[in-house]
């Protein structure tokens, strides 16, 4: 591993900062916990072709290399330890080996060995693993299934009957919401039509068939679920479906971000129906609130794995111009463009590897398959603080999510 720019020091002294301090209580007589490596937070994955790097927070450094087969996705369990590997049998459960405790106001975090684990959950076609609501969903394409987890309990295994099955198997999303009930998609191997909301029975509490082809799924400060269409999205919100249209007959939204800082959601914006590989230039701001949908012209392409949101809700988008573009999402201005890869080409495979952005707190890591290099951006400064060329070829980046998200 080589280190480009920055260093060990200015990313490490970063972390600390935002982690805040707790010191170990010295006064005589007080017990002193058995000896652990303390780290600065959760660590971070990367997937390539043959297996996954798990990685230190601070330098990157991989401290597990973990062989696998296939193509992989990861998934945040939503526990800030454990990640859900998609695999061609279903989700396996890998372990980062970082044991978080809370101290009421702040976390400790403590290192230990990163393990592919035994646990899996069998689902034929791994789809969608969404985080909400303190609960983690894992959608089953092949099956139509949804299993609903509580991610503090996610290393027990399969809990028996799936949570909810759909009429037909599909490529769909399910989102748990806070009071057990679930918003999920509808459709068939066809494509999909719209979504639904079941109670804990599985009994139809409302239903839309307003959302052609829906697509992905994002929260909201105030608890809204969105989902994209290709005329627009669809939202589930105070009780009742609400269709905000795209500006064109054709205005796909197929991915979105959001954010628990804003009622504005960003997503992708596609205008071609018959496109290949459309490289879209606008991004969508959806105001859940207003109800009413902006488009933003960014000047540059971007792809599916380029959209994020900054620490106060701000809209970030990675270009294929190798800039991250930060966007105020209640204007639509444009207010800075970080220089962070050089430029690039979305690939026609939606699975080969291109520049993927992932933000958590403060910062942003930018991966760069071109060079084997993971970029770290402090956002506050709006510029990158470490470089860090990895052993493998980086495909997919994933920390493990914030616990109660």
């Amino acid at each position: 591993m080589r280190r480009l720019r920055g260093g060990l020091v200015t990313a490490a002294a970063i972390t600390a900062l935002l982690a805040g301090a707790c010191g170990t209580d010295a006064r005589p007589g007080a017990e002193r916990p058995a000896e652990r490596t303390e780290v600065s937070g959760p660590r971070i994955s990367v997937s390539y072709n043959g297996g996954i790097l798990v990685l230190d927070r601070d330098t990157l450094e991989p401290v597990g290399d973990l062989k696998l087969p296939g193509f992989l996705r990861l998934n945040p369990a939503g526990d800030q330890r454990h990640l859900l590997i998609s695999t061609s049998e279903g989700f396996r459960v890998l372990d980062t080996g970082v044991e978080v405790q809370g101290h009421g106001d702040h976390n400790h975090w403590f290192a230990g060995e990163p393990a592919l684990t035994p646990v899996s959950y069998p689902a034929p076609h791994p789809g969608h693993v969404v985080r909400h609501a303190g609960k983690v969903a894992l959608f089953s394409d092949g099956a139509g299934t949804v299993q609903v987890l509580d991610p503090k309990s996610i290393t027990a295994g399969p809990p028996g009957q799936p949570t909810y099955t759909a009429a037909a198997p599909h490529h769909g999303v399910a989102v748990p919401l806070p009071d057990g009930s679930l918003f999920v998609s509808v459709g068939t191997e066809g494509g999909r039509t719209g979504a639904q909301v079941v109670d804990a029975d599985g009994t139809v509490i409302a239903a839309s068939e307003d959302c052609p082809d829906l697509h992905g799924e994002a929260t909201t400060a105030d608890g809204t679920v969105l989902a994209g269409c290709t005329d627009g999205v669809l939202l589930w919100q105070d009780g009742e479906f609400v269709k905000i249209d795209s500006p064109d007959g054709y205005g796909r939204i197929g991915n979105q971000a959001g954010s628990p800082r804003s009622d504005v959601v960003l997503g992708d914006y596609k205008v071609d129906p018959e496109a290949e590989l459309e490289e879209p230039t606008r991004v969508s701001l959806i105001d859940t609130t207003a109800r009413k949908l902006r488009l933003v012209e960014l000047g540059t392409s971007y792809s599916f794995r380029s959209l994020g949101r900054g620490p106060d809700g701000e809209a970030l988008v990675l270009g294929t111009d190798g800039r991250l573009h930060v966007i105020d999402p209640d204007t639509g201005k444009i207010t800075d463009r970080i220089e962070i890869t050089r430029p690039w080409r979305e690939p026609r495979q939606w699975q080969d590897p291109r520049p993927t952005l992932l933000v958590e707190g403060n910062t942003a890591w930018v991966t760069e398959p071109a060079t084997s290099t993971v970029h770290v951006v402090y956002l506050p400064e709006g510029k990158v603080v470490d470089s860090v060329e990895l052993p493998e070829v980086p495909n997919e980046i994933a920390g493990v999510g914030a616990e109660g998200h």
